[in-house]
């Protein structure tokens, strides 16, 4: 079975706890990128990342983007949203369907 992770700063991962995702905070893109990878290989099925981690550590998000597993999900953190996990929905929308119908 595959499990769950929440990555980001602590304020915006840490309430995942209570839902049973396992929460890595992390701030530093260089740790970050060496946890997500570490992630990738282990058994976990979905990677929710914050968008504004995730902008800085797009290059890594971007060699998983071909896999299966792990999807990594871009969520907006306390300090708000930047579109980033809008914009990779509606490539993903248009990608399966053929057209952004989310736009």
């Amino acid at each position: 079975m595959y499990k769950i992770a929440a990555l980001g700063d602590s304020d915006s991962v840490s309430a995942f706890a209570s839902i049973g995702v396992e929460v890595f905070c992390e701030n530093d893109q260089r740790e970050a990128s060496r946890l997500l990878r570490r992630l990738a290989e282990e058994d976990y099925g979905v990677i929710f990342v914050t968008e504004k981690l995730a902008s800085l550590i797009s290059p890594e998000i971007e060699k998983l983007s071909g896999l299966t597993i792990p999807a990594v999900i871009p969520i907006p953190g306390v300090s708000g949203n930047t579109g980033l996990g809008m914009r990779n929905l509606s490539e993903y929308v248009e990608k399966a369907v053929g057209s952004d119908v989310l736009s």
